[in-house]
Parts: structure tokens; sequence; C-alpha cells
């Protein structure tokens, strides 16, 4: 249990770090295939394309990084610690869409280690990708920088951008979700990669909108990768995920959301004459008392039960003499791997028309997919991330599919993805925080998951 500080407003002294260094273009030539994995550089040297497996497999059990040839390490040296990472970025102000300097504070400390770094905006919406080598295999990391509004101050105790740590606590807006989680993987990554150099490629797809519409975010990202050329042959997504301590559960799934608005149409007309009226909210109603009630599916091996919640039901009627003319509702469906949204839409629309017969009002349902769901089924991916994070946290996670949804939902059409990160209670909560031992611990995962990784190729 984390007691909140004195009410008293907690700032850091530190300053905000900004870099003003422009977006450095991400250089491509000509370039040939090797498996599934990303272009190969033609103009390195081929020792470094590889190193010798034998070196790399004696890594597993100790998550250090293999000797190895060291390209772009001929960079300057960067030692990065991921809490002090989370709190500068904390420190920025990101808030849906604003990227507030904390992208290019990542490009800075990216790009100074060797990443080479590209700026993927797409209308208005601040993106980066980062990758260090050109051979394949390619191991991904993805998360966003930018966060939800934190409310009403007052119901801080800490100023939510001021990336306080006290007590062994990083507090403010994103410490949770998933401003950690970024560093904790960027900190792994510059410390692999300065170590020896990976026997394949490191990528980094960092968005500025995770928390808003999310249409020009990763889904942007992967769009220029296509064009581009660019891919992951897996992927780590560091959303939070643990519901108690670190390591007690990884995401190797999501379930679907559906949201369907339906709309009620009837006769207007006075309540002491209700033949003459065609009253819709009775049809709305029965259509959504059934569909409430309705057992949608049992679940399956990595899902619950399929789940429905009605959200809304609207009139705007003020007069109680007056049968209204039209009602609308709303209701939204979270669904396993049983379920599709088409064959939800479907259904919805069978029971309207069914509600409808005979009653002069006609219901229309209109409905919106944010993410089918999907799972990564457990395999060599999953089992070297359970290994990493047992061999950290000494516990072994459990295999989820719960919660909402996440950019993991765009990055399954790419390649296999796992989502492995922090405690997530306190998420977009007031007082927002975090124990800076769950950044530490985190990072160090991230490392033996690259180290494993690149072990196994």
């Amino acid at each position: 249990m984390i007691s909140p500080p004195s009410r008293a407003i907690l700032r850091s002294d530190a300053k905000k770090t900004v870099s003003s260094t422009p977006n450095r273009p991400f250089q491509t030539r000509s370039v040939v295939r090797k498996g599934a994995g990303a272009p190969i550089d033609m103009g390195r040297d081929a020792e470094a394309q590889g190193t010798n497996d034998a070196d790399l497999r004696k890594t597993i059990a100790s998550g250090r990084a293999a000797p190895g040839p060291v390209s772009q390490r001929a960079a300057m040296a960067v030692t990065v610690d991921p809490v002090t990472l989370a709190a500068e970025l904390v420190r920025c102000p990101s808030v849906t869409p604003e990227e507030a300097g904390a992208l290019r504070l990542l490009e800075a400390r990216l790009g100074a280690a060797g990443f080479s770094c590209r700026r993927v905006d797409r209308a208005g919406t601040p993106n980066l990708y980062a990758r260090w080598g050109r051979a394949a295999p390619v191991l991904g990391f993805a998360g966003h920088t930018d966060v939800v509004p934190p409310g009403d101050h007052a119901r801080w105790h800490v100023d939510p951008f001021a990336g306080a740590i006290r007590d062994g606590v990083l507090w403010g807006r994103g410490a949770v979700d998933m401003k950690s989680g970024v560093a904790a993987f960027c900190a792994a990554a510059l410390g692999y990669v300065q170590s020896a150099a990976p026997v394949g490629s490191i990528a980094l797809l960092i968005t500025g909108d995770e928390e808003g519409p999310a249409l020009n975010g990763t889904k942007a990202i992967l769009d220029w990768m296509g064009e581009a050329g660019e891919r992951m042959d897996a992927c780590v997504v560091g959303e939070p995920t643990c519901t108690d301590r670190l390591g007690d559960m990884i995401k190797i799934g999501r379930r679907g959301s559906l949201t369907a608005r339906i709309a009620a149409s009837g006769r207007q007309g006075h309540t002491a004459y209700p033949h003459r009226a065609a009253n819709p909210l009775p049809v709305l109603v029965r259509f959504l008392d059934r569909v409430a009630a309705a057992r949608l599916d049992g679940g399956s091996a990595h899902f619950d039960p399929s789940t429905l919640a009605i959200t809304t039901i609207d009139t705007g009627n003020p007069a109680s003499n007056v049968v209204p003319a039209a009602a609308t509702a709303s209701l939204n469906v979270r669904f396993g791997d049983a379920q599709t949204a088409a064959a939800l839409t479907a259904w919805l629309e069978r029971c309207a028309a069914e509600a409808c017969d005979g009653t002069g009002v006609s219901l229309e349902v209109a409905t919106r997919c944010s993410g089918e769901a999907f799972v990564t089924e457990p395999g060599s991916f999953v089992d070297l991330i359970q290994a990493a994070v047992e061999a950290e946290t000494g516990i072994q996670p459990r295999l989820s599919t719960s919660g909402g949804t996440s950019d993991a939902r765009f990055i399954r059409h790419h390649c296999p993805v796992v989502e492995c990160g922090l405690v997530g209670r306190h998420m977009h909560a007031a007082d927002e925080r975090v124990e800076t031992a769950q950044i530490a611990g985190l990072a160090k995962i991230y490392r033996r998951i690259i180290a494993g990784f690149f072990a196994q190729q």
C-alpha cells in the first residue's frame, strides 16, 4: 500500500530537459531480404550481420548481452536509468494529442546511442520509430507517451506533471500508463546494444495517440513500416498488465470491443390517446432486455464468456404527458474469439427486427468495432517472456486476455505480440503512482527478454 504524501504539492527540483535536435531522416539503401526479417543493409560488413551462436546461447540464464560486433555501438556511450527517464517523461505534459517534448526527449537519447530515429507523424499526431541494427530477426517494443488529462488538480497530493520521486515512489500522470514502461524498454534496449551488438535488430514504436482516437498513432507507424519495408518478427507492448505484484500477469491477447447505438423511431402523441401514437420506448426496452439477458457464448480456452452492457437510454422528452417520437440507447459488447464483430452485428439486427414486428416502431442498429478479439498462442515467444519474468521476479505469470483494448490489436496483424508491464492499480487515477523498484525490475525483465530472444536465433 502506497500512502499519499502530505497535501502540499510536491514539485521536482529537476529541470525539464527537451532536445532541440532536429528530426534525423531514416536512411535507406539498396536492400535484400533475409527470411521474414527486416531489410539487410548492404552497406554493412558481413561480420556485422551475425555472431557466434554458441556464445549467445550461454547468455540465456544470465540475461546478459553476448559479445558481438560493435557497428552502431561506436556511437557515444549512453547510460540511461529507467527511473530517471520515467520521471523526465512524466514532466512532459503530453495529454493527448500533445507531444510536449516527450518524443523529442526519447529521440535525443536513442539517437545519441546509435539508434536510427524517424518521426512518423500523421494528421498532426506525433509518433517515433527508432531502430538499432539492420539485420533480421527484429524484436520490437511498443508503447505510448500520451496520457489522459489529470482532471481536477485539487484531487492530487502532488503536481501531476512534476515527476516527483518520494520514498521510492514516482508520482504523476503517466507514471503507470505508460511512461515508465516506455522508459524501461528504452533503457533495456540502450543497455543491451551498448554492452554487445545483437545478432538482429531492435525496433521501438512509440506513439502519442493511444489514449485518444488511436487512428494515427501505432496504426500510422505500422502503415509507414509496410511502405518502407520495415518488419518485426515479434513485439512486446509495455502496457500495465499486472494486478497485484510485478510479474503476476502478462497479456497474450485481448477481447474485442463492439459498441452499438440503437435509434428507435415511432410516432409522437398524447398520453391520453396512446392508440394514436407509436411509442418507441416499450419496443426499445424489450429489445434491450432481450439482448442483455442473452448468453452470448461460454468462452473459450483463452477467453472468458463474452459480455454485453447497456450504457445509455435517452429520450430527450421533458413532458410527462407526451409520447415521444424517438429514443436512443447504446451498449457495448466485450467478446472473445468465439465471436466476431460481424456476427454480433447480425445478431443485434435480428433481435431488433423481431422486437419491432407489428408495432409501427423501427429500430436502427449502428455498430462500431474498435478491435476484434485475438490471441498469441502459447509457444516459444510466450515461453521466453514467461521465463524472463520468472527469472527476475520468482513468479510465473498468468496468461491473460482480460481488460480493455490496447495497440496490440494493431500489431497482431504484423507479428506475434505479447503485453508485459507494471502493476496497473493506479493508472488514470488522481495520484497516479508506481514504486521505482517496479520500474527498475521491469527494465531487467525487458533486458532478459532481449538477451533470450537473440540467443534463440
